[in-house]
């Protein structure tokens, strides 16, 4: 797979503004981005094919046999598609696979819009507003582009550039995809995602704040997942998230926690 060739000067000034607010549908968060938001699809496909042809490291769930809890996960994701507050809603691609993985407490999402929810995350949540949480902060960052963003920095103009000339090293396309599967996002990143899982909720009847209930849970964790050892500290983080929610004047009340512990008990 190829990126599509485009002016480098088109994309070299691709500076992109970003926008806060519960009443303002998201747009690519700020800082340079030499991709294109075709360039994030396409990247997304990519990777998303790696994780299949990688079974080992990625168990992807199959449909087969498990349609309530692909239905119940895509529920949600459609609940925070259709607030009209996520940016590339009609353009990236959204899709859920669920990850057999019941000692990983993660998910994640691709450029481009591939969301992958690991069991592990699933069965350790209490309700569904706190996976909806979790799963709103994932759409943010591919909403907000925030992969190729830190793309961009971790290889600089020239690296980029070339890709998009078709001079770049044989391999560097295949090997920026890899690099996504494992990114760390900025503090930054972290943050802003945090805002957006609560923008994305707010309209919803979901408890604006759901994500705050997976950062309170990682506080009692005695040895808590590697990926938020860069991360802004939880307890920071379930004050931002509850703080974004007031400000927004959030009223979803709704957890169904009843329904979540059902789906949990068919994984």
């Amino acid at each position: 797979m190829t990126l599509k060739r485009l002016p480098i000067l088109a994309i070299a000034f691709s500076i992109s503004l970003s926008f806060s607010g519960c009443s303002t549908v998201s747009k690519p968060g700020g800082g340079f981005n030499l991709f294109t938001p075709a360039q994030d699809i396409e990247l997304g496909q990519q990777v998303a094919q790696q994780i299949a042809d990688d079974p080992a490291q990625f168990p992807v769930l199959p449909e087969k046999g498990n349609e309530e809890a692909y239905a119940y996960i895509r529920k949600i994701r459609d609940k925070i598609l259709n607030t009209g507050k996520v940016a590339y809603k009609d353009e990236f691609a959204w899709e859920v696979k669920i990850i057999k993985d019941d000692e990983t407490l993660n998910a994640f999402c691709t450029p481009g819009g591939h969301i992958y929810v690991y069991t592990g995350l699933i069965k350790f949540l209490d309700s569904e507003d706190q996976l909806a949480g979790v799963m709103g902060h994932e759409i943010a960052h591919a909403a907000q582009r925030h992969s190729t963003q830190q793309m961009t920095k971790i290889y600089g103009l020239s690296a980029l550039t070339s890709i998009v000339t078709g001079n770049a090293e044989p391999g560097l396309l295949e090997q920026i995809a890899l690099g996504l599967i494992s990114l760390k996002f900025s503090r930054t990143h972290e943050t802003e995602a945090d805002t957006y899982s609560v923008i994305f909720l707010c309209p919803t009847d979901y408890r604006a704040d759901g994500a705050a209930g997976f950062f309170r849970k990682m506080e009692g964790q005695p040895t808590p997942p590697e990926f938020l050892s860069t991360h802004p500290n939880p307890g920071n983080r379930v004050e931002n998230i509850e703080a974004e929610a007031k400000k927004l004047n959030c009223r979803g009340t709704k957890s169904y926690d009843a329904e979540y512990q059902r789906i949990k008990a068919k994984l």
